[in-house]
């Protein structure tokens, strides 16, 4: 497990456009945290890392949103309405297998609602601390977590 310490949201940002910098399509992101905890501006940097133009709005209501115009596509899920049985019926391993959908990068906020998880992930916890906030980094299966460098 990698632990980093994100003493502001710009560490947040950083962070998350190195993820959008360095991972392969394919890659599963896990993201766990309490409401504010960054991960949401965690995946608006993903985006912009990945070279997405496009505005990246938390999907709480639309489920999945998918942003098809960086260097891979980004398949961003906002599971916070829904019960684990509800996630089933969206299918997830359409995504993040790559079935029917260009393979790209799931970003899957609430995580621990999910019915089921992939054989490969990346699990990142952000949580508060005294000084800001932490990310606890996590690879399960054959998922790699990049190299990262955070400034403050």
């Amino acid at each position: 497990m990698t632990t980093i310490d994100l003493k502001s949201a710009n560490d947040t940002r950083s962070l998350g456009r190195q993820f959008g910098q360095q991972l392969p399509a394919g890659t599963v992101l896990l993201l766990y945290g309490d409401l504010g905890s960054g991960k949401t501006s965690f995946v608006q940097a993903l985006g912009e890392g990945l070279g997405i133009k496009d505005s990246i709005e938390s999907p709480t209501f639309t489920l999945i949103n998918e942003y098809l115009t960086g260097r891979v596509p980004l398949y961003h899920f906002d599971l916070y309405r829904l019960e684990p049985q509800q996630t089933a019926t969206l299918y997830p391993e359409i995504y993040w297998e790559g079935i029917e959908v260009e393979p790209g990068i799931c970003a899957i906020e609430w995580a621990e609602r999910l019915a089921y998880k992939p054989d490969s992930y990346l699990e990142i916890s952000l949580s508060y601390q005294d000084t800001g906030r932490k990310a606890e980094i996590r690879s399960i299966g054959s998922a790699r977590i990049p190299n990262l460098e955070i400034h403050t």
